[in-house]
């Protein structure tokens, strides 16, 4: 193979990964939320086929990438990939140019109300939701959006993790006394509620919201909010010098402060970031670490107008693995 006189950085920003194989280069396609239909997972196969080596990698944040591309058919790739993203409805600045960023990182979710009896919303949706107001963008940011308190999608690993709650409403009408959610909430959530004198009693301040009462009454004397009402955590991350786990921010927040306080997150990155961090990348929460969380904060609680039932915690301390002492 003759030289190719490649720039790495154009490669990458257009979400073409740099290979440890000379000549050769992968593939990323982003799926806000996790869910492709059939016919664009059948183009993504008919790209790893006919350019690739015939493999497809389903990434840890629920893309997928096609390993084994020749550097000099990326132009091709982008133009195949055209339809895949046109269907999955994802910003773009020039057609049949590809991707016109590497980052944000793709916004995973777990299968959400679409699928399981116990999640609080439509998490698919609230991610693709996202995904409009926040892409193309090259700052390292992860997003990741869950049904409930199970918290499946592993949120709490993520710079922002958005977990559905619901306000359990109770009829004691209906109730027959049976006790089997008191029994539920005590075994697969956090023993909020009691039995008393025939009706049950449910201890708002420990509530979670996950809606495990509502699942388990077998008479519908439990039923879930017409609201939808989100957890959300702050900075938790993986990497090398202090993984830690997401710290609780506001409960009972609401849908459009919980997106627009993930989009304002973005103008504090361009106030705030290293202008000499390797490729522009650098964490966003080593940048709250340098900066205090009071300056977080203010940026991404701005424009936000919380409803009245919404906590938010004022102090967030972070613990977690730390390898600078040594």
């Amino acid at each position: 193979m003759g030289h190719l006189d490649i720039n790495v950085g154009k490669l990458k920003k257009n979400a073409f990964r740099y290979s440890k194989v000379r000549g050769e280069t992968a593939s990323r396609i982003r799926i806000p939320g996790g869910v492709i239909d059939a016919k664009s997972l059948a183009k993504a196969v008919e790209i790893a086929e006919k350019y690739g080596n015939g493999v497809i990698n389903i990434t840890n944040r629920q893309g997928l990438e096609i390993p084994g591309i020749d550097l000099r058919d990326m132009d091709k790739v982008n133009e195949e990939l055209q339809s895949i993203i046109e269907a999955l409805n994802i910003n773009q600045t020039q057609s049949g140019a590809g991707y016109p960023s590497s980052g944000t990182r793709n916004i995973i979710a777990c299968p959400g109300a679409r699928l399981c009896p116990f999640g609080c919303y439509d998490t698919t949706a609230m991610a693709q939701q996202c995904e409009k107001l926040i892409f193309p963008n090259d700052r390292h940011v992860k997003i990741a959006f869950t049904g409930c308190s199970n918290d499946c999608a592993k949120v709490r690993m993520a710079d922002f993790g958005v977990i559905g709650m619901t306000e359990p409403q109770y009829d004691p009408a209906r109730c027959v006394s049976c006790g089997q959610c008191v029994d539920f909430c005590r075994r697969r959530s956090v023993n909020a509620l009691s039995l008393v004198n025939g009706k049950v009693t449910r201890d708002a301040a420990k509530c979670i919201g996950c809606g495990v009462c509502v699942v388990y009454c077998p008479t519908r004397a439990w039923t879930r909010s017409p609201e939808h009402y989100f957890r959300i955590v702050l900075l938790g991350r993986t990497g090398k010098r202090n993984p830690r786990l997401a710290e609780d921010f506001i409960k009972w927040c609401d849908e459009e402060s919980a997106l627009k306080l993930i989009k304002n997150s973005y103008a504090y990155i361009e106030e705030y970031i290293d202008p000499n961090a390797v490729e522009h990348k650098e964490h966003i929460g080593y940048i709250v670490d340098r900066t205090g969380f009071e300056e977080f904060k203010k940026y991404i609680l701005g424009d936000v107008t919380l409803p009245e039932k919404a906590a938010v915690k004022q102090k967030l301390y972070w613990g977690g693995k730390h390898y600078d002492s040594y």
